[in-house]
């Protein structure tokens, strides 16, 4: 059933890129934090770097709890379930870091994906730990396309925009945890 693989080999490459939805799981340090488990899936918002690390786009949406885990203890697991094919389940456990859009080194990677309307920062997994598992109760389901609505609705907003949008609700997190704080304040 369950298999731990060495490293992100190009079967497992492959998989990973052919998923049209992946999940993304942190939690605060503390007995009493929330554990947040995001769903993330616009097309080609994840790569991979090479067989220990990934990236995934990360978009100015209604929360940063991502940020706001990664900023306090870096701990971050990555989840693909196959829901069509054969069944699969791949976790990738791991240490993350975003870089955000005021970053040193972000266009780069930023280049590295086709959509990129309303990015704020890409999270960057160092994984440490690579399993699967047999995915036999994960449903069969079609893939209809995508939503389209994220990247057009941030394009409309435009930079200042989409940063006053982060001001209002990106600051902290649901635990109060300090999340993407990061814009500067308008000049008056």
């Amino acid at each position: 059933m369950g298999k731990v693989h060495e490293r992100i080999d190009e079967r497992m490459r492959r998989f990973l890129l052919a998923q049209h939805v992946f999940f993304v799981a942190t939690a605060p340090s503390g007995p009493d934090g929330r554990v947040n488990v995001s769903p993330k899936g616009v097309d080609g918002s994840f790569v991979v770097l090479d067989d220990h690390t990934v990236a995934y786009l990360d978009l100015t949406a209604s929360g940063a709890e991502t940020i706001a885990h990664l900023r306090e203890n870096g701990r971050i697991t990555v989840m693909f379930c196959a829901f069509d094919g054969p069944p699969n389940i791949v976790r990738l456990h791991g240490r993350g870091r975003f870089v955000t859009l005021y970053d040193d080194g972000f266009a780069e990677l930023l280049a590295l994906f086709p959509e990129t309307r309303g990015a704020r920062a890409v999270v960057v997994v160092d994984v440490e730990r690579v399993s699967d598992s047999c995915g036999y109760g994960v449903p069969l389901m079609d893939h209809v396309g995508e939503r389209d609505l994220l990247p057009p609705y941030m394009e409309r907003k435009g930079a200042d925009g989409q940063a006053a949008y982060r001001r209002q609700k990106n600051r902290t997190s649901i635990d109060g945890l300090p999340a993407f704080d990061f814009d500067p304040e308008p000049a008056v």
